[in-house]
């Protein structure tokens, strides 16, 4: 509103219009909509859906909550609105007596209570979330979902929960797990912001998309050769373990890295020259030291370590070695949090900038237990600043904590990704562009970003059900190709 001259009713008309659009191209042939409306200007954007729905010829039945004060100056406004059409049912729910049952064949919007609630629900207001909630009808959340709270957790609070929730912008509580059930499908609609509004405000949190890390992108000279991209080294694998060494090599060959070398025990090493012919091998008769020199071990732009390679004395020696001769950022996941997890001085020995990529439950052994998500969220952002490293937790929408803000969610990827070797393939892909020189945040950026979009188009051609790691692979090629071109 300070750089166009548009009035909070004008603005709350083009919300709901982009909600309207929305709705009706979801449920175009449903007839009856049930909308649940407060008195705050979310209830405001519920009145003038429930305007625009009969305006395109839906029976609309709206529930307003009552709570003894005539509402904001834009509900009223909109409420004025309603009483001049025609063939929208109004109750007024004052008590629990007047709960009005939800007809089975309604599309019920929820417009309750919006992004500014700052205590749970309770009595009355309760009460209606519990009956939405009841009901088998699709749920239709308006800017967040009833009862939810934005940047704290609502674990033990009454919260609807949404099918659907339609917001204008992004918020905290959207992509973290313990929402997952309230937030449903979430979808951000365009409602023509100013183009600077975002740039000009800070955040802590950013979300990680094509355009973020298409920025990030260093260009690819044409007289260009594999020494100009980096020299990686992955310590991975282990008797029964080859597997996740594989896949981690394959996701750091498809992540544009120059040469590739994997140290790895003689025993295993036929496995790695015939499924990764790309890549080089040091195999070595024990893991107890490293078989390179330590002028040959920094000759190497980036490590990775972790992937199949076991947990055993001999694993926790060469760690060790590894974290006192190579001072560089390493990469470290698999196996390798699991013996700092067990013996948490090496935290302090991790070398600065290096990238830890647990999943929760890694995360959880490294970090210690916490009470909800957000608690999980500011641990991790805390032990990245503490120890001066990058965590990426592992999830549904990855989070980047790095030791100073914005931290990041990442908005590609699916649940067909959830399945072994994945995170390996990550690994493998951060290592690489770890070692063509960007930095640690960027390169956990675009390997988060990049895997994650390599798993929607595999499971876009093979399904979330049917896609496996191996799919993930070699769709890096297409995500790549998409991510460039866009």
């Amino acid at each position: 509103m300070l750089h166009e001259p548009i009035s909070s009713i004008e603005l709350m008309e083009r919300a709901s219009t982009a909600c309207l659009n929305w709705i009706l191209h979801r449920y175009s042939t449903y007839r009856l909509f049930t909308i649940f409306c407060g008195k705050g200007n979310n209830g405001g954007d519920g009145l003038a859906i429930a305007r625009l729905l009969a305006d395109a010829g839906k029976t609309v039945q709206l529930q307003v909550l009552e709570f003894g004060f005539p509402g904001t100056l834009d509900f009223q406004q909109n409420l004025a609105k309603i009483h001049q059409c025609s063939g929208i049912e109004i109750h007024y729910i004052q008590d629990l007596t007047h709960l009005y049952p939800i007809d089975p064949s309604a599309i019920v919007i929820d417009a309750l209570f919006g992004s500014g609630l700052n205590r749970p629900l309770n009595g009355l207001s309760a009460a209606v979330v519990a009956l939405v909630n009841a009901s088998r009808n699709p749920v239709i959340a308006i800017d967040v979902p009833s009862g939810l709270f934005c940047d704290q957790s609502s674990t033990n609070s009454e919260v609807i929960l949404a099918s659907y929730t339609l917001s204008f912008s992004p918020k905290l509580c959207f992509y973290l797990p313990e929402n997952k059930i309230r937030v449903g499908q979430l979808h951000l609609l365009d409602i023509g912001l100013h183009p600077g509004f975002l740039k000009e405000t800070s955040a802590r949190f950013e979300l990680l998309t094509n355009k973020y890390a298409l920025a990030l992108l260093k260009p690819r000279p044409p007289y260009s050769h594999k020494g100009d991209y980096g020299h990686a080294l992955l310590i991975a694998g282990s008797a029964g373990k080859m597997g996740a060494a594989v896949m981690a090599a394959r996701g750091s060959i498809r992540s544009g890295v120059g040469l590739l070398t994997c140290y790895l025990p003689d025993d295993q090493n036929f496995i790695m020259q015939v499924a990764v012919p790309e890549a080089m091998t040091i195999p070595t008769l024990s893991n107890t030291t490293l078989s390179d020199s330590i002028s040959s071990l920094l000759s190497y732009e980036a490590v990775a370590i972790g992937p199949g390679f076991g947990t055993g004395p001999q694993q926790e020696n060469l760690l060790k070695e590894l974290f006192s001769s190579y001072r560089k950022p390493i990469v470290i996941d698999a196996d390798g949090l699991t013996i700092i997890a067990r013996d948490k001085s090496l935290l302090k020995k991790i070398p600065p900038g290096s990238i830890l990529t647990p999943h929760p439950g890694e995360f959880k052994r490294l970090f210690g237990e916490t009470s909800d998500d957000f608690s999980r969220v500011e641990l991790a952002i805390s032990m990245a600043a503490a120890f001066n490293v990058v965590v990426v937790l592992k999830g549904h929408h990855t989070l980047i904590a790095t030791p100073q803000a914005p931290f990041f969610f990442n908005t590609t990827g699916n649940s067909g990704m959830a399945k072994g070797g994945s995170g390996d393939v990550l690994t493998g892909v951060i290592l690489g562009l770890l070692a063509q020189g960007y930095s640690s945040a960027e390169a956990a950026a675009i390997g988060v970003f990049l895997h994650g979009k390599a798993g929607d188009i595999a499971a876009e051609k093979s399904t979330s059900f049917g896609m496996t790691t191996s799919d993930l692979i070699d769709c890096l090629g297409l995500a790549w190709k998409e991510l460039i071109t866009s």
